[in-house]
């Protein structure tokens, strides 16, 4: 898995949503799902408060401040090692996938909201995909695909698009496209996949190319807008 460019992350859109989010205690990673990870701060196995908080104060600072993942992973021992954590896996992957998933995800949810606020003027968006190690041959086969910037796929195909997905999206405009020699094309239809979750019993359906629970846009919807939805909802109900 290749580091995140820690030059791109910290911006105050990124920053922001990362800190609107609530500290979620949960067993394993998908006990929420989707959309659900814009709005929860969730560390898998991380249950204790303290423990949690103290995780989520070193996401941030890697956030806000470009910390390298040398440093927390540094801070990563120290934290586990006081509240005695006996989480699953090596200390060395562990922090890893914990900083890479939260640092790109956070990066992406904020690119989203910049590419909403410039559609007016660069109404396409490009996929492009991101160089990984391992590149997955249809994340290749979606590399320079444009598309409306409101089309549905973005919806469920927004990047990352699975664990260690390095892909990203760039608003462009005619004169751009002209310029690269693209052209709006067609949302792929690649089919979808069943996903069964064990301890549920419940089956996803996934598009092909994604991982299961990465099927969503991070930043469609910020965590201070879904709360005054599910407020508005009471409220209706109640009517």
């Amino acid at each position: 898995m290749m580091a995140v460019e820690y030059g791109d992350l910290p911006f105050d859109e990124a920053i922001s949503l990362f800190r609107e989010k609530l500290s979620l205690p949960s067993e394993s990673w998908d006990e929420i799902w989707q959309e659900a990870h814009d709005h929860a701060f969730i560390i898998a196995g991380a249950i204790e408060e303290d423990l949690l908080e103290s995780l989520r104060e070193a996401v941030d600072k890697a956030i806000a401040d470009g910390m390298s993942l040398k440093e927390f992973q540094s801070q990563f021992i120290e934290i586990v090692k006081r509240a005695g954590w006996d989480y699953v896996g090596k200390p060395g992957w562990r922090s890893h996938v914990i900083y890479e998933t939260n640092l790109r995800q956070s990066y992406n949810a904020g690119r989203y909201q910049q590419l909403q606020a410039v559609k007016e003027t660069r109404p396409y968006w490009m996929y492009r995909h991101g160089n990984s190690e391992t590149p997955r041959k249809l994340h290749l086969s979606w590399h320079q695909k444009v598309l409306p910037a409101d089309d549905p796929w973005w919806q469920s195909h927004y990047p990352s698009n699975g664990w260690g997905c390095k892909c990203r999206v760039f608003a462009l405009n005619e004169r751009d496209m002209q310029r690269l020699g693209l052209s709006v094309g067609q949302a792929p239809d690649d089919g979808t996949y069943d996903w069964l979750d064990k301890k549920t019993g419940e089956v996803h359906e996934v598009p092909v190319g994604i991982d299961p629970g990465f099927d969503y846009a991070p930043g469609a919807i910020k965590p201070s807008e879904r709360l005054a939805q599910i407020r508005e909802e009471k409220r209706n109900g109640r009517s």
